[in-house]
């Protein structure tokens, strides 16, 4: 298992769909990453100077999210690129940017 460290540009036009679909765990079923992804879009940060959502994703896939992208990401998000991290390395490194949800989660 690899972990990275995710930026992308939310699209603006799917945010709501996208918090509400977490809200009601639907990813949860999705294997064998779904666990994986509600957890880390649910803990999602914003970069304010790239205006950029942030995570850190656990991985099994090559490329790096293939699954992921297939199933969730490419349908919320563009420009998604990754970088590896140490596992925990990717949400220490952003631990001290702003929520992207606030406190709605």
């Amino acid at each position: 298992m690899s972990h990275y460290l995710v930026r992308a540009r939310l699209k603006h036009a799917f945010a709501n769909d996208l918090y509400e679909r977490l809200g009601k765990r639907d990813f949860l079923h999705l294997q064998p990453f779904g666990a994986s992804i509600t957890r880390a879009l649910e803990n999602i940060r914003q970069d304010p100077l790239t205006g950029e959502a942030v995570w850190e994703e656990e991985d099994y896939c090559s490329p790096p999210l293939a699954m992921e992208r297939r199933a969730v990401l490419d349908q919320y998000f563009d420009e998604i690129r990754v970088k590896k991290v140490s596992e925990g390395e990717g949400w220490t490194n952003i631990d001290t940017l702003p929520a992207l949800w606030g406190a709605r989660l």
